[in-house]
């Protein structure tokens, strides 16, 4: 079974390791080495596919400054066919749109297709209020519709699924639009995917369709540093998770403990039963100790899922 049939297949499991292209302006030589490096790390996971995230500034989504500078990547196209060839994974391209009009959105869809980049995941902007030459809904029907057949994807954040704004309608809205799956924020925070599965599956079930397949996003985090940038991309970490952390002897190893019991209580919602779940692990650190325990949380959470 490929990767496509697996996110559309509600009783397959997708398990998935997500990674950032290396920076703009890097050599031939570095992009290969770190092709090499992560095809390293993969091959001893039982990953069905690899994430390649298209980074984007959002700077102008919040006033608190960022952790680290920004600094802008390689096409992500282009680090998804390194990897897909160094791997043999199926890789997912993100696609942030930025400023995008029709015309290069349709261009960019017949580059991806002629490179046999198939599986999208479409990003909207981080700054609202502020109107765009094409509408994250209608790139997402675009692609859907493409006669190169696209397995479209987007991005589910439960933090933001509040009373004022449905993170749950905008699930089923994106699935109506063409969305066949979906890939969470990082996780740190039962509660919010708890509360977002419920009533996406409500929503869903009084549309009277069925639920796409939501894979859980989670990260390591051993340092301060670390958990600073995870808040501000967004990430619910509580001032008792951190505590807890960075308290710990071993910090990594209670990262692990706590996104594993995160997990483990999303599981336990009822609601995750009628859904098809997976998992995603990134590393978001550039430090040595993070992306090794990336590995370990692969394990943990696959087997954590395994056993539900």
């Amino acid at each position: 079974m490929d990767l496509r049939q697996r996110l559309l297949d509600a009783g397959a499991p997708v398990f998935l390791y997500g990674t950032t292209p290396p920076r703009a302006g890097a050599t031939r030589e570095q992009e290969l080495r770190a092709a090499e490096r992560l095809g390293e790390r993969l091959r001893g996971l039982p990953a069905h596919g690899v994430v390649v995230y298209d980074i984007q500034d959002e700077s102008g989504r919040t006033d608190v400054p960022r952790p680290f500078p920004f600094i802008g990547t390689m096409d992500p196209r282009e680090y998804s066919a390194l990897l897909r060839e160094r791997t043999g994974l199926a890789p997912i391209t993100y696609k942030a749109l930025g400023h995008i009009d029709e015309a290069a959105w349709q261009a960019w869809l017949v580059q991806s297709a002629q490179a046999d980049l198939r599986l999208v995941s479409i990003v909207g902007r981080p700054t609202s209020g502020v109107k765009y030459p094409l509408a994250l809904s209608r790139a997402v029907r675009i692609a859907a519709e493409h006669p190169a057949r696209f397995t479209v994807g987007g991005v589910a954040i439960a933090e933001r699924h509040d009373d004022a704004r449905s993170e749950a309608a905008r699930l089923l809205a994106k699935s109506v639009q063409g969305c066949g799956y979906f890939i969470s924020q990082t996780v740190y925070s039962s509660a919010p995917t708890q509360r977002l599965l419920r009533d996406y599956l409500r929503d869903c079930r009084g549309a009277g369709v069925e639920p796409r397949r939501i894979v859980l996003t989670f990260a390591p985090a051993g340092r301060e540093q670390t958990l600073a940038f995870l808040r501000w991309l967004g990430v619910n970490v509580a001032p008792e998770t951190a505590r807890q952390i960075l308290d710990a002897a071993r910090p990594l190893a209670q990262s692990i403990a706590i996104c594993r019991d995160n997990l483990r209580r999303i599981l336990d919602e009822p609601a995750a039963a009628q859904i098809p779940l997976g998992v995603n692990v990134e590393s978001v650190s550039i430090n040595r100790d993070e992306i090794d325990a990336s590995v370990e949380l692969f394990h943990t959470l696959r087997e954590t899922l395994e056993r539900r």
